[in-house]
């Protein structure tokens, strides 16, 4: 597979026609919202946008190993006072395409730009959504917890009779908690809303995510030496967090400015971290048994 571990220049469905069925292990990518970034993608309008991204995710999902993952970051767009029904419409779609619509992820914005408007507030999060193949999925939780939190010492140092049973939710939801369970914890599963920064520097592109961003999807949803693709990579924010971590990646773009700064970055990121191959080839010679090339220049 000639593709891995490269930055191509086109557009990303012609390009995956080109690609064998299920080599990928994760998709993470956040395409061109509606109306937005016209010199680069066209500027796709609303009414038109499900039409022009289904054909994309047919081919990713003929890509997408039955395993794998593909999220998706995207936000609708406020058109005529409110909400464009674009990506309501684009999951319903993808539906029947196929995909199951598993989670949805949300990524707030801790450092979001103020604003004023008459009728909303400010954007402050974006969603991440989560599509799948199959219900059996690759997921690795425990790659991704977090400290249990500053509340649990006081709170887990003398438990009453309650907290050592399930406690039923007096609504009658059928939700319930046992405290005890938290005791001796040091870390816990994380929620599904993320507080990140966005990137201080647009890396002269026009709507660059955080590096953690990627790199979270990646860990929960990867292990090292599988494939990552970003089919709208931009500056190449999604390849660069999948050689930190020891993973291959593709990377697409239709905008040659972009490939080339991809490029550019991951060569310097590459020059920074020379142990990453060396990481990247001796867990293959693990898994396979026999070290194989890994395609990384």
């Amino acid at each position: 597979m000639n593709f891995i571990d490269k930055i191509i220049l086109g557009d990303c469905e012609k390009i995956l026609s080109g690609f064998p069925d299920n080599c990928i292990d994760l998709i993470f990518t956040s395409p061109p919202y509606a109306d937005q970034r016209a010199k680069t993608y066209g500027g796709i309008k609303p009414d038109d946008y499900v039409e022009w991204f289904l054909p994309k995710t047919a081919q990713f999902f003929r890509v997408l190993k039955p395993t794998g993952t593909f999220i998706l970051n995207i936000k609708e767009r406020v058109v005529d006072g409110e909400r464009h029904t674009y990506v309501i419409d684009l999951i319903s779609k993808a539906r029947e395409q196929g995909w199951l619509w598993t989670e949805e992820f949300i990524w707030h914005k801790k450092n979001s730009y103020p604003g004023k408007w008459p009728n909303r507030f400010r954007d402050n999060w974006e969603r991440l959504i989560q599509f799948n193949k199959d219900k059996n999925f690759a997921m690795y939780q425990e790659t991704v917890m977090v400290p249990v939190g500053s509340w649990a010492k006081e709170r887990l140092a003398k438990l009453s009779d309650t907290d050592k049973t399930r406690d039923e939710s007096r609504a009658g939801s059928g939700f319930g908690k046992n405290v005890s369970n938290w005791v001796g914890r040091d870390k816990v599963y994380p929620t599904n809303v993320l507080h990140m920064a966005t990137e201080t520097g647009n890396k002269n592109h026009s709507a660059v995510f955080p590096l953690d961003l990627p790199k979270w999807f990646i860990k929960l949803f990867t292990k090292p030496g599988d494939i990552v693709l970003d089919p709208f990579v931009g500056s190449g924010t999604t390849a660069l967090a999948a050689i930190e971590l020891g993973r291959s990646f593709v990377g697409i773009d239709i905008n040659s400015e972009y490939v080339t700064l991809s490029r550019e970055r991951i060569g310097e990121s590459q020059l920074r971290l020379p142990a990453i191959a060396e990481k990247k080839a001796n867990y293959i010679v693990a898994k396979n048994g026999k070290r194989r090339k890994t395609g990384k220049k």
